[in-house]
């Protein structure tokens, strides 16, 4: 697959800014559009001559940033032929490999196991597993019991729910590919936040749809500018609960006064984590045609990869009759465990609550002292910081981080068109003392930026 310097174009964005040789922040932005998964393997990259002409830069500048990511084994060169995308083989020379355990990983922003809590619901769910072996598994809406409980969470919300009204998928993300691959066809247009979850955006994209970002304010939500992007518009996802990566919650008055011209899917598989503010009613308490989407991965845990969609029966048999196409239900074990954490949520979602204050404010006291140049704001719920960094650096820190020990996501990997640039994700789902840890380190990286140091390792994926 060839891809023309145009599209390379697109996706770098604004690579040029920020600190060091042109070449270095071209090769630094090539090498996390590899691995973020958006130059694809195999793909064969436009000539020198042409990307140079299209970037307006020299040909010196691209040939040395293909030479610097062919000697790190991100490139694979022959004479008169393209450069293809690939990843270091182990061992590749000068791309040495940090050992995993010394690694402090802020690319996902989600929390550890409760562990007893975790431990005692798969034994109850182990005992109530022999109810369904009469059945054949393929539980393709999900077992009665889960939809049940989630029917309960919504209940206990402000949102009264039907069993009926739920369908059961392995995680959020598989709810809005398997939304996107049912009612989107490529050339529709759909509204997202931007800042955004990056899964949402490969999901969305992957069906060939055409992204309309709307930028997130400081305060949140432009209902304005959302009304008006919505217009010929097929769907919208928002995530208006403690918003990923900002952290930012839809006020209720926007909520009730919200219309768009669209169907909406809103995403709210952060909505328990309120720190600073009551939690608030469902979205679709306002709108009942939105189509929800939940999930245990940030309340409970993302080993559980149990995720719903809360829709109309008859949107969900849509999406039933669409599902076999990738895969044929969720585990039944998983589910009967998840029905009995969401029934439970409120006797150990608390603690966690608290420990989640403790762990942003250590992180947020930790980042004040090693780079106070930056600007943080606390959100008031979710897991994450939504950092405004002093200059245009954020892939040259992803690129570097591994070096010091770190694993980061770039602010690019939330948006589109390469934006984002001057803006980081840190989660606070870590503890204490490892976060104080990381924050020294990623001075460190910041120094390393200012004295023009190359980076080596390749960071990871993001959640």
């Amino acid at each position: 697959m060839k891809i023309g310097s145009h599209a390379v174009a697109r996706m770098l964005g604004a690579w040029h800014d920020g600190p060091g040789p042109a070449h270095q922040r071209l090769s630094d932005r090539l090498r996390l559009l590899v691995l973020d998964g958006r130059l694809a393997l195999g793909a064969a990259l436009p000539s020198e001559r042409d990307l140079a002409l299209t970037l307006g830069v020299s040909r010196t500048t691209v040939g040395t940033a293909y030479r610097a990511l062919a000697d790190a084994g991100y490139l694979g060169t022959h004479p008169r032929s393209r450069a293809v995308v690939r990843l270091p083989d182990e061992g590749t020379p000068g791309v040495p490999t940090a050992p995993l355990s010394s690694t402090i990983d802020l690319s996902f922003a989600a929390p550890a196991a409760p562990g007893v809590i975790l431990h005692r619901a798969f034994t109850q769910a182990l005992e109530q597993l022999p109810r369904h072996f009469g059945r054949r598994g393929y539980e393709r809406d999900g077992v009665a019991e889960l939809r049940e409980a989630v029917a309960r969470w919504y209940g206990r919300r402000g949102l009264a729910t039907r069993p009926e009204q739920i369908l059961v998928t392995n995680g959020a993300q598989h709810a809005v590919a398997l939304i996107a691959r049912t009612l989107l066809t490529p050339g529709d247009r759909v509204v997202i936040d931007h800042p955004t979850y990056p899964h949402a955006i490969k999901a969305l994209t992957d069906v060939g749809s055409r992204l309309v970002p709307v930028a997130l304010e400081p305060d949140g939500w432009n209902v304005e500018q959302l009304r008006a992007a919505s217009r010929n518009a097929k769907l919208a996802y928002l995530i208006p609960d403690f918003h990923n990566p900002t952290g930012l919650c839809m006020p209720a008055d926007i909520r009730r006064r919200i219309r768009l011209d669209c169907p909406v899917v809103v995403d709210e598989t952060l909505a328990d984590l309120a720190l600073d503010v009551a939690p608030p009613p469902p979205f679709a308490a306002h709108h009942p045609a939105t189509i929800s989407i939940g999930s245990t991965a940030k309340s409970i845990w993302g080993g559980l990869r149990i995720g719903w969609i809360r829709a109309t029966p008859a949107l969900l048999n849509r999406l039933t009759q669409a599902r076999p196409g990738t895969d044929l239900g969720t585990p039944v074990l998983e589910q009967l465990a998840a029905a009995l954490l969401l029934d439970s949520l409120d006797t150990y979602l608390p603690t966690q609550l608290d420990q989640l204050r403790t762990q942003r404010r250590t992180l947020h006291t930790a980042l004040a002292h090693h780079l106070p140049e930056w600007t943080v704001p606390i959100p008031p719920g979710g897991l994450s910081f939504w950092i405004t960094l002093d200059t245009t650096i954020s892939s040259r820190l992803a690129a570097l981080a591994p070096d010091h020990g770190l694993t980061l996501a770039a602010g690019p990997r939330f948006g589109v068109g390469g934006a984002f640039e001057r803006h980081l994700r840190l989660p606070y789902s870590l503890p204490p003392e490892t976060l104080e840890t990381a924050a020294h380190q990623l001075s460190s990286v910041r120094g390393a930026i200012n004295k023009g140091v190359r980076g080596k390792h390749k960071p990871s994926a993001v959640a």
